[in-house]
């Protein structure tokens, strides 16, 4: 009788197992990997030449790559908020990077609007955020006051990268000086701590040791890097890989991306020692494209970059793996940041609140195959303080600038927006600005003054 019992019970959950129905299928591990002002053409999965991303490209190589992925908006604090909430932020007027101020408690992500962090918590995750907030850096804005656990990282929109440059231990002693909370101490959940490292690496090694310590348990792990956003610094160690690179910038440059490369590969390996890499959904994009003056990143035939409306700005490097889930392949129709979160609630059946719906989708029937419609008739972006708008439906994209005149462009023939076809197609245009005033009207105004960077 008893011998029967177990053979029943071995058996059923087998059949679970099997149909995915068990518990860990049920409530997979997250870790979202996004990096700063990285290029479209800067990782070896969209064709890098000079900068190997051996790591980076595992994601790709053992997952999906997307190539038509974007991000809500084109520069970091608001892209950010769109990863985190689900929402285009300009529903809820984050429009503009917030400043480093550490006693406004409205500069910075609107308590009106939940993360992912704290939808995740109410089904038994552990979240933890290292690296790059830019979310706020008043107290009641702090990571650990908006759903995560635990946090390593910095509060502002940019850090400095060799430790004996960070000079500040008090980071709420700065006020409203973005150049200077560049130079502040690391901060661990609320404590101060002097790090040692080249900042790139102490993040890596912080995610690494965030998964072993919460390894049998259901983890959020939001690892946000800082770089390669400026200032571009970069170790000896990791120059000395770029010989033939001749051009400074570059070098630099390609430098940090390799440091962010080895930090990704080592966490990809600690989850396979595991054995969690299975049951491990693992994301990397970009918080918004390349500024490829500033930091000599190349965002490939996109048009611009950082802070535009065009391609460059906001269609970002994409990948994501789910191993034994998800079959490696490449997809091609047009995903959002905002699906992260829609696909993880999905996944882990976390609450939404019903009167801040989610902008997103679950992508994981798309890119199956299950569903063979489009994640996204329209694709947007609204940026208030240059009059701009970008309406991507299906392979048209309109713009309309602060000028007034509409531009149209075909992104499946013209990549990169050169040919204007505005005039050969009225019908097309009229129809697609209708849709960019439906949904303006739904969005509001920002809700604080913009980020000014500090000449210091």
């Amino acid at each position: 009788m008893i011998k029967t019992v177990i053979a029943i019970s071995v058996l059923l959950t087998t059949l679970f197992q099997w149909n995915g129905y068990s518990q860990s299928a049920q409530k997979p591990n997250i870790i979202v990997i996004l990096v700063d002002d990285m290029g479209y053409a800067d990782v070896g999965f969209n064709g890098c030449k000079d900068i190997p991303t051996p790591n980076i490209d595992r994601i790709a190589k053992n997952g999906v790559k997307f190539t038509n992925g974007y991000v809500t908006f084109s520069v970091c604090g608001p892209s950010r908020a769109g990863l985190l909430t689900g929402r285009y932020p300009q529903r809820f007027g984050y429009e503009r990077n917030p400043q480093y101020r550490p006693h406004d408690p409205n500069m910075g992500l609107p308590k009106s609007e939940s993360t992912l962090a704290e939808s995740l918590k109410k089904v038994g995750y552990t979240s933890g955020i290292i690296g790059k907030w830019h979310q706020g850096a008043d107290i009641s804005n702090h990571p650990l006051n908006r759903g995560f656990d635990q946090f390593f990282g910095h509060l502002g929109g940019g850090h400095r990268y060799f430790s004996e440059e960070l000079t500040i231990q008090d980071s709420y002693a700065v006020d409203n000086d973005e150049g200077m909370s560049y130079q502040t101490w690391i901060l661990k959940n609320h404590e101060p701590v002097q790090t040692k490292k080249y900042l790139t690496d102490e993040f890596s090694d912080e995610a690494v040791r965030f998964v072993e310590r919460h390894q049998k348990k259901p983890f959020f792990l939001y690892l946000a890097y800082n770089a390669p956003h400026g200032p571009l610094q970069a170790t000896t160690e990791y120059l000395d890989r770029f010989p033939n690179i001749l051009d400074k910038k570059r070098k630099t440059y390609a430098a940090m991306v390799s440091a962010v490369d080895d930090g990704v590969g080592r966490l990809l390996d600690r989850l396979e020692s595991l054995q969690l890499d299975k049951n491990t959904l693992v994301y990397f994009l970009s918080d918004n494209g390349g500024p490829e003056k500033d930091n000599a990143s190349d965002n490939g035939l996109l048009r611009e970059g950082k802070s535009s409306i065009y391609e460059g700005g906001y269609r970002v490097p994409f990948a994501m793996q789910w191993k034994g889930t998800v079959k490696p392949g490449v997809y091609e129709n047009p995903i959002s940041s905002l699906d992260i979160f829609a696909t993880i609630s999905a996944l882990s059946k976390s609450p939404v609140k019903k009167d801040k719906p989610l902008d997103g989708v679950n992508m994981i029937p798309f890119i199956t195959g299950k569903n063979k419609s489009l994640p996204h008739e329209t694709i947007y972006l609204r940026m208030f303080d240059k009059k701009g708008y970008s309406v991507r439906c299906k392979d048209l994209k309109f713009v309309l600038k602060n000028d007034g005149v509409p531009q149209l462009y075909n992104l499946k023939e013209d990549i990169g927006e050169v040919n204007d076809i505005a005039k050969l197609y009225p019908k097309e245009v009229n129809k697609l600005d209708n849709i960019r005033k439906k949904w303006d009207s739904q969005l509001i105004d920002p809700i604080f003054e913009s980020l000014k960077m500090s000449k210091k």
